[in-house]
Order: C-alpha cells, then structure tokens, then sequence
C-alpha cells in the first residue's frame, strides 16, 4: 500500500478514537440531570434599566414626554 492509503488510514482512525470519546464525556455531563435554566453567573438579579445621565433636550422614548415650553418673545 501507498504511504497515502496508510494516512488516510491512520487519520480516519484518529478520527473515530476523538469522536468516541467526545461522545462518550458529554453524555456523562448530559445525565447529571442539571437544569440549564441558570445562566451560572450568579448574584442578584436586578432587572430595572440603568441610570443614564441624558444631554439637556433628549429624552427616552418610554419616558413621558413633557410639556414644550414655549419661546419667550424677542424685544426687537
């Protein structure tokens, strides 16, 4: 046989070796029985949005918008 028939060979052997074992270490993870509903970053959930401090004239847009005030008259 060929040096290249033996390689071909050896890597598709190499390759069924690592699947195997790939397979065979997360099923064990997979029985454990684990929720995946935790994220695993622990701490305390804090669901409100963060405090920005926002340039004078721009709101957010779930914010009440407030009154326009209107322009004071010009003395010409």
């Amino acid at each position: 046989m060929s040096s290249l028939v033996i390689n071909l060979f050896l890597a598709g052997f190499a390759y069924v070796i690592v699947i195997y074992f790939v397979a065979t270490m997360t099923k064990n993870s997979l029985k454990k029985g684990k929720s995946n509903g935790d994220d695993g970053d622990g701490g305390i959930e804090n669901q409100s949005p963060p405090k920005i401090d926002l340039p004078p004239g721009v709101i957010w847009p779930t914010s009440p918008k407030s009154p326009k005030k209107s322009p004071e008259p010009v003395d010409v």
